[in-house]
């Protein structure tokens, strides 16, 4: 059973010293998970068997480089077939590359569907000649604040790899201090539908040797969040041979718009994300279907959005300081804009407003005078103003609402509209001195 263990659990058979060095079951969420193993616990392993997801945190593996790791004979992978663990967590351990390569094979025995890398140390490297051919069930693969070798030099262990790979459909590489991503490489990931590589450090000079001709050919979803990229336009020249791409988030890296940019987005691309992308101004072209876009946490003064497709603008956390126009976005239902600079809601915009299904203003420096509360009471009365109403809804003038509830100002026609209510009254009394006389 041992060598069964270690060939499914890949690196789980590791020392422990001065730490807990057994594993925990959680019968609820069929969630294990085993701190720094030694041969002598691997007992505890055995409640494993029954979860869906395993972990491991902690321990030495290089002591098992030499370890004698042979084919399995029908017992065991009987036995591996059986199990039902889908997902596989290695944390904190140094990996020995050739190790890895001579264990990651007996995977195909298993229906180990995700494997996970996170705060781990790659070694040395590993002969990936056994690979080659091989299938996996893997389909998602992440490594969450690795250390390794460059990916640059690495195509050899990628096309050992190559039939696995190409049926990958998730890869998520982030924190991993990545400068660049071979074209070559990107050619192997014939299948990949999601490319997650937040917290990198990616520059606009890297993208387009990684998006290649060729690369990433079914990808779908795309994060850069948290790079080092700066030209809007060189983003926008980096994805145009991902014909497919429809989720794209660029949020937190400083862009700068160019005004003269002509690059085509892919038409597929109908979600995009720019938040936290310090853009004092909607950088043109967007892409031409778009169906979601945020801006939030920018500094955005003014905003003019002539989208046919879109339904959803985020815009909460800027400078505005009016309600943007929405004539032009006759397909939106969302609109948000809370911590901004809007004072108030004018009248002529609340049946537009009206008509979307969520609107959120909340945290704006409202003044309440007759036409500022009489327009966020009138939208509210429509049932579509955000979660935030009435108790994020305050007024910051005039002097004496500052600080009240917008809902609770008084926008009653005696006091908002004294010359509807004067008028009539002249009438009268002029219709009762005509009579009198």
């Amino acid at each position: 059973m041992s060598v069964a263990v270690l060939l499914l659990l890949g690196l789980g058979l590791l020392e422990a010293e001065g730490r807990r060095n057994r594993c925990y079951f959680n019968r609820t969420q069929e969630y294990c998970v085993c701190y720094n193993l030694s041969e002598e616990t691997a007992g505890s392993i055995i409640q494993c068997l029954a979860a869906t997801t395993v972990e491991f945190q902690g321990g030495d593996p290089e002591k098992y480089i030499d370890f004698p790791i042979g084919d399995l004979d029908s017992s065991a992978i009987e036995t591996l077939g059986s199990l039902i663990i889908q997902k596989i967590i290695i944390g904190n351990v140094l990996v020995p590359e050739i190790l890895l390569a001579r264990v990651l094979r007996f995977f195909s025995y298993t229906h180990v569907q995700e494997l996970a890398f996170e705060s781990c140390i790659f070694q040395g490297t590993g002969d990936w000649r056994n690979m080659d051919g091989q299938t996996l069930p893997i389909r998602s693969l992440s490594f969450r604040n690795v250390t390794s070798a460059p990916l640059t030099g690495q195509e050899q262990a990628f096309s050992s790899l190559s039939r696995w790979l190409e049926s990958l459909e998730e890869l998520a590489v982030t924190g991993s201090r990545v400068t660049s991503l071979p074209c070559a490489i990107g050619r192997v990931f014939r299948a990949l539908r999601s490319l997650d590589l937040a917290q990198n450090s990616l520059g606009d000079g890297s993208l387009t040797p990684a998006f290649c001709q060729g690369a990433f050919p079914q990808l779908q979803v795309l994060s850069l969040q948290h790079n080092t990229l700066s030209s809007y336009h060189s983003v926008c020249e980096a994805m145009e041979l991902l014909p497919g791409l429809r989720h794209l988030d660029l949020s937190h890296n400083n862009l700068v718009a160019d005004p003269s940019s002509s690059c085509q987005w892919p038409a597929s691309l109908w979600h995009f994300n720019l938040s936290n992308t310090g853009l004092d101004e909607v950088p043109t072209p967007l892409p031409p279907n778009l169906k979601v876009l945020d801006m939030s946490h920018n500094h955005l003064h003014a905003v003019d959005v002539s989208q046919s497709s879109l339904k959803k603008l985020f815009l909460n956390q800027n400078l505005l300081q009016a309600v943007p126009s929405i004539r032009n976005c006759p397909m939106l239902d969302t609109l948000h804009l809370d911590n901004n600079s809007i004072p108030e809601l004018p009248r002529d915009e609340v049946k537009l407003l009206g008509r979307l299904q969520d609107v959120a203003m909340a945290d704006n420096p409202f003044s309440c005078s007759c036409s500022g509360a009489g327009g966020l009471q009138a939208l509210a009365a429509t049932g579509h103003l955000g979660p935030g109403w009435p108790e994020d809804y305050r007024c910051h003038s005039p002097a004496e609402y500052q600080g009240w509830p917008v809902a609770q100002v008084p926008v009653s026609v005696l006091r908002c509209d004294r010359a509807a209510v004067v008028a009539p009254i002249c009438v009268a009394l002029a219709l009762l001195v005509l009579v009198g006389a």
